[in-house]
């Protein structure tokens, strides 16, 4: 884990450090099972990210001021969250164009999740395919 990620986890309340550790995991399970090698893992803004050499960039954050959820962040400037929209529907609760939000207690839908996970680590090379190629 990198240092800035790891200094960042120490800053949440232990209940979500788990549920954040938890998709941390599920981002870099996906990056292997899709053959990325090269992952980059840093804070940007503040918020531990993930970025392949030919996707976009995956963030996620818990904030104080909205203590029962978390959210994971995708380029507002991608067609992801359209997409996720498209395929997933009411699956997902959305930010605008730039997030999915998650209830603390909700059961994550882990198969969707790894799905758009995926779709975005592979951005740059999917984006020109209706639905992304899904």
């Amino acid at each position: 884990m990198h240092q800035s990620v790891k200094q960042k986890f120490t800053t949440y309340p232990e209940n979500i450090a788990v549920v954040l550790h938890e998709i941390r995991s599920l981002i870099l399970q996906v990056a292997v099972q899709d053959g990325i090698t090269e992952l980059e893992e840093t804070l940007k803004w503040g918020e531990p990210s993930y970025i392949s050499k030919i996707g976009t960039t995956i963030r996620f954050d818990h904030k104080p001021k909205s203590a029962e959820q978390f959210c994971i962040y995708f380029n507002c400037k991608t067609k992801l969250i359209e997409t996720f929209k498209e395929l997933y529907g009411d699956t997902f609760s959305y930010e605008g164009n730039r997030a999915l939000v998650f209830k603390l207690n909700q059961t994550v839908p882990v198969k969707e999740l790894a799905h758009c996970i995926s779709l975005a680590l592979r951005y740059k090379k999917i984006k020109h395919l209706p639905l992304l190629g899904a």
